[in-house]
């Protein structure tokens, strides 16, 4: 196999992977939680995400 093809793969799975956690992880906090806590909850969980990716 391509060893091009394999690092595609492993990275749209890798991909898939994270998307799931963070969508799962706002879920989790939105859950009954107040309209007016949950723009501090999104800014918390993006910069979570962002610091995951080491963009910060």
């Amino acid at each position: 196999m391509d060893p091009l093809l394999v690092a595609a793969v492993c990275g749209l799975l890798t991909l898939l992977i994270v998307s799931c956690a963070a969508v799962l992880l706002v879920r989790s906090a939105l859950h009954g939680a107040e309209s007016k806590d949950r723009a501090s909850i999104l800014g918390a969980v993006a910069e979570v995400v962002r610091a995951l990716r080491g963009k910060r």
